[in-house]
């Protein structure tokens, strides 16, 4: 893909399904993919059912051999090249996720930045992976630990960042020795077939790889988990359709990675540098429109600052300008549906019926698209279903506490534990949070976690496994334990 206006950008995307290393229309017509900002539809593209998608393991399951075998400084070399292509087009690839998805192009070039780091990582991963050698205890063997592809792989990508949850995945499979089916949402699937012809282009071996775009995403994920043949399934999604996933997947036993819902707490102490903690509150909640998994959902604030706090929130946030992600200066785009609306629209009006202030916003916009207005409330309870639901969407929602204790049990009064954020500047205080605060990530100071080099991931019902770091590619690799006599006995 080399195109710089919307209708090149969108016209240089195949709209079909890839396997095999072939490019092949559907067998159930098609699927309209549609502009959020203005609810048009942008492009058809090919509607693949659940024989296509056997399809696509039948060329993943042929290519596993050859492609574990290939040297790991091959398979990172293609990841690199993947990477350097990518920073070649980076002005379409983040055009197009922002037609797609709705998301201001200034964050759409965040997430092409981010989503490549994988690429990058794991190219240099690729050549890493290694083993242990070592003496039994008691001197009367060889202990040899080496680690192997899991083998194919379903990886199933979620709509709110189109690059990065399906290069998070993709990259490490591919370094580990792995093939795979991919399953972009069908909300946004653009982006990854822009994705998968950019590793077609950098040399990625027929099959290797295969993309199905399909409506019957249930069927298609049932018939895949129940085929002896696949050995690995990864989802980013919500916890529901996680659980569904796990009871499927368990029947043969597959290796799993799950990254689930998110209900993360934005924790402001006292003795808090205000001006940090108000820059770090909107980029949690804001960032991707607050469509994101690691999104600030609960703002649990010390109550002797609450009042300015939210004060100082509630100015930004009426600042801030709405409109279609093409034009300059929009920081808060359209949300990807309007049933992404309707629900930011309930959870507002409960709330308020149930006591909480509206500072700012708490309306729908009317259309086209699908806008809803940033909003602050304040004096919410954690009782409220928008302290106890995933939002995902631009809602500020403040509670307030007292003592320390407070704020640790109301951080982690829920059944999510993906990520938390907290505020402060006592040093003490930090350490304590780290091992108090029941999440698999934490911000301490800071309002954005996400990093190629980190592992992602939660605890409870925010999911198993972790992606990115050192951690990420073991995801896709078995452990082996060979024991051999001690030659010198």
């Amino acid at each position: 893909m080399s195109a710089t206006t919307e209708s090149q950008v969108l016209e240089a995307v195949h709209g079909r399904l890839f396997i095999g290393g072939e490019w092949i229309d559907g067998e159930q017509g098609t699927i309209d993919v549609r502009d959020p900002a203005t609810g048009e539809v942008i492009k058809q593209i090919a509607n693949g059912s659940v024989e296509d998608g056997v399809r696509a393991l039948d060329a993943a399951v042929a290519a596993q051999e050859e492609w574990a075998r290939t040297p790991a400084r091959v398979r990172g070399e293609i990841l690199r090249k993947a990477f350097d292509l990518l920073q070649e087009r980076k002005e379409e690839f983040a055009l197009l996720m922002t037609l797609e998805m709705g998301k201001p192009l200034a964050e759409a070039r965040g997430e092409v930045a981010y989503g490549g780091e994988f690429l990058r990582w794991f190219s240099e991963e690729a050549v890493r992976i290694d083993g242990r050698y070592m003496m039994t205890p008691e001197g009367t063997g060889q202990m040899i630990v080496t680690h192997r592809p899991v083998g194919p792989c379903f990886l199933i990508t979620p709509w709110n960042f189109p690059l990065a949850m399906a290069t998070r995945k993709i990259a490490p499979a591919l370094a580990a020795g792995c093939t795979a089916v991919v399953k972009p949402a069908t909300l946004t699937p653009l982006t990854t077939l822009a994705l998968v012809g950019l590793l077609e282009e950098a040399g990625l071996p027929k099959g290797v790889v295969n993309v199905i775009t399909t409506k019957s995403t249930g069927a298609l994920s049932e018939r895949l988990l129940a085929d002896p043949r696949l050995r690995k399934v990864s989802f980013t999604g919500s916890t529901p359709v996680g659980v569904q996933l796990l009871k499927q997947a368990a029947d043969n036993v597959l290796k799993a990675s799950m990254e689930l819902g998110g209900n993360a707490p934005f924790v402001v102490f006292d003795d808090a540098d205000l001006d940090k903690a108000v820059e770090g509150a909107l980029l949690a909640k804001f960032r991707n429109i607050g469509q994101a998994c690691t999104a600030a959902n609960r703002f649990i604030v010390h109550e002797s600052i609450a009042d300015e706090f939210a004060r100082r929130v509630g100015d930004a946030v009426k600042a801030m300008k709405i409109g279609r992600g093409t034009e300059e200066g929009v920081q808060i785009g359209p949300l990807v549906e309007d049933k992404a609306v309707d629900n930011a629209v309930r959870l507002v009006e409960s709330a308020v019926a149930d006591g909480a202030t509206l500072v700012t916003g708490g309306k729908a916009i009317d259309g086209p698209g699908s806008f809803f207005e940033p909003t602050v409330l304040d004096g919410v309870d954690a009782s409220m279903a928008v302290s106890i639901e995933e939002i995902f969407g631009p809602v500020v929602a403040i509670q307030r506490f007292a003592t320390e204790d407070d704020a640790v049990r109301l951080a982690n009064a829920t059944e999510y534990g993906l990520v938390g954020y907290v505020f402060t500047e006592d040093t003490n205080r930090g350490q304590r949070m780290i091992d108090r605060i029941d999440t698999g990530m934490m911000g301490l100071n800071v309002g954005v976690v996400s990093n190629a080099a980190g592992p992602f991931g939660g605890v409870k019902q925010s999911g198993l496994g972790r992606e990115g770091g050192a951690e990420g590619i073991h995801e896709y690799l078995e452990t082996k334990y060979t024991l051999m006599p001690n030659p010198f006995a």
